[in-house]
């Protein structure tokens, strides 16, 4: 969850991923990709090559060291990833269980679209 710096260990963390099944059903899925990423974050030249695919005149020389990004995904005991956000409506409560993209946490469509489903909630109720 806070995996930024290079070497991040929280057992806390481990323990509660890998007892949870839908990482098994996720990684099962994705698991060539996964050691792709983690070949080509260790060995630049691999990483080059996927690179130059796009733009051909990159070199190695080129390649400087950048802290690393992490960018969480909500996944379901199913194993698929929840691309979208996840809202999950309660008696007295709205929860927002998944906002994929720092910029769509601060949209103002997000926003109202959050607020009208807790006032369409207030206005059922009083109704009631």
């Amino acid at each position: 969850r806070e995996g930024y710096g290079r070497i991040n260990f929280n057992l806390k963390d481990v323990v509660a991923m890998i007892t949870f099944p839908g990482f098994w059903r996720i990684l099962k899925k994705n698991f060539a990709t996964g050691v792709s990423e983690v070949w080509n974050s260790l060995y630049k030249t691999g990483y080059l090559k996927r690179i130059q695919s796009y733009c051909p005149t990159i070199s190695v020389n080129d390649l400087l060291p950048y802290r690393t990004g992490v960018r969480g995904m909500a996944v379901r005991r199913d194993g698929t990833m929840i691309d979208d956000f996840l809202f999950i409506d309660t008696k007295r409560s709205l929860h927002v269980c998944n906002a994929p993209s720092p910029a769509a946490t601060s949209a103002i469509p997000i926003g109202e679209h959050i607020c009208n489903i807790v006032l369409e909630r207030v206005t059922v109720t009083k109704a009631e």
